[in-house]
């Protein structure tokens, strides 16, 4: 069997274990990669900012898509290289769309750089609170919506999802991973697989020189897109549901153990 060409991994869950690490035994096993000629290509809901630690914990360099496809991000030179945003009015039509669907939602703007929440946004993520502005309407400050941001003290995950699903009716990509209470909406078509095959179309790779690995709906798209794609041991039972190739829990180095074989 010919080694694939790219590894496509998502982080969170993924890649970093529990404490939000990558282990040794899983920085070693992208390194046999990488000195095997593979590229490392991380395919994360995270925003540029909240990957470049990363990247340097598990020595990888490159491209990452983030976002969930919506940008390529160049690790060496840390610059947005492309950018698939919703158009304003499309998200001002969808945020009154899902008021309507998910009574008491409240929205706030990922723009790649900052987060714009609006006043009964109140969730807060630790180190994103250096780049998180208050605003009183994010799509008016004229900033690229690359990702809209739906979230609910009250309602869960996939109930949302699967309501919202219904109501954008094919206006957006509806996605989440794992946050409680939060969607991830973004441009139609634009998922962590539209841009990895971008990725993969300008370099030259066929989808089945690509293994991939995730645990979360917004990665079943590469994980069906891949040549091989390994749900995590700990995915999320849609993604067990409808992915065949399993690997060990990101506690347990699922990622490693997988390239140590097709690596070896």
């Amino acid at each position: 069997m010919i080694p694939p060409r790219i590894v496509a991994t998502d982080l969170d869950g993924t890649l970093l274990d529990s404490t939000g690490s990558v282990s040794p035994r899983t920085r070693r096993a992208l390194g046999r990669a990488r000195d095997a000629g593979a590229d490392i290509v991380f395919v994360t809901a995270r925003p540029p900012r909240g990957v470049d630690p990363i990247a340097a914990m598990a020595d990888v360099t490159g491209t990452a898509v983030c976002s969930n496809g919506g940008i390529v991000y160049d690790l060496d030179t840390r610059e947005i290289t492309s950018m698939y945003a919703l158009d304003l009015a499309a998200a001002r039509k969808l945020m009154e769309t899902l008021r309507e669907a998910l009574p008491g939602v409240a929205f706030a703007v990922e723009t790649g750089r900052q987060v714009l929440v609006e006043p009964a946004y109140t969730r807060r993520i630790l180190p994103d609170l250096p780049f998180t502005r208050e605003v009183t309407d994010a799509c008016e400050e004229g900033e690229p919506v690359v990702k809209l941001l739906a979230w609910s003290a009250t309602h869960a995950v996939d109930e949302m999802f699967t309501a919202a699903v219904v109501a954008v009716e094919g206006q957006a990509e509806v996605t989440h991973s794992g946050g409680s209470g939060l969607l991830e909406i973004s441009a139609p078509g634009v998922t962590k697989a539209g841009t990895l095959a971008r990725l993969c179309e300008v370099r030259g790779v066929d989808a089945a020189e690509v293994v991939a690995f995730g645990d979360m709906p917004n990665d079943l798209a590469v994980l069906t897109f891949a040549g091989a794609g390994y749900a995590m041991a700990n995915a999320h039972h849609m993604v067990m549901a409808a992915v065949e190739r399993r690997t060990l829990s990101n506690d347990d180095h699922g990622v490693a153990a997988v390239l140590e074989r097709l690596y070896a």
